[in-house]
């Protein structure tokens, strides 16, 4: 069984940084295409980074462009997620997804899809206070 467990969320004051973890536990780890989604208190699932499978093409959300950082390390199925100058409306639930491994970003319909997931984490809560 498929497991992608998160790490590294917390309580952080606004303008504080965060780095979050994820391991992906499937061998076909290094031929997967990986993202960080968030859900706010209310709302609804929305996409925060992606990468494809070899760190060739990443994407972020617009409103954490300069501040967020995702990487990858496949020696060791890892994802992570580096958040910097964290506001208050970053807070919420930060999940880790995977697709199927071998699958290109092309035949997608984009990072940002995430519908295009099939393997997701059970979320680490991130609360950034004013």
């Amino acid at each position: 069984q498929v497991q992608l467990v998160e790490s590294g969320g917390g309580l952080v004051q606004a303008g504080s940084s965060l780095r979050l973890s994820c391991i992906d536990s499937r061998r076909t780890f290094s031929s997967a295409n990986m993202a960080w989604f968030r859900q706010a208190p209310g709302k609804e699932r929305e996409f925060v980074a992606g990468i494809d499978w070899d760190g060739s093409v990443i994407k972020y959300q617009d409103s954490v462009k300069g501040r967020f950082t995702i990487s990858r390390d496949n020696a060791v199925s890892t994802v992570w997620l580096q958040m910097d100058s964290l506001k208050p409306e970053d807070t919420g639930v930060y999940y880790c997804a995977g697709m199927r491994a071998y699958r290109p970003l092309s035949s997608t319909l984009g990072p940002s899809h995430s519908s295009e997931y099939d393997y997701w984490g059970q979320g680490t809560e991130v609360t950034v206070s004013s």
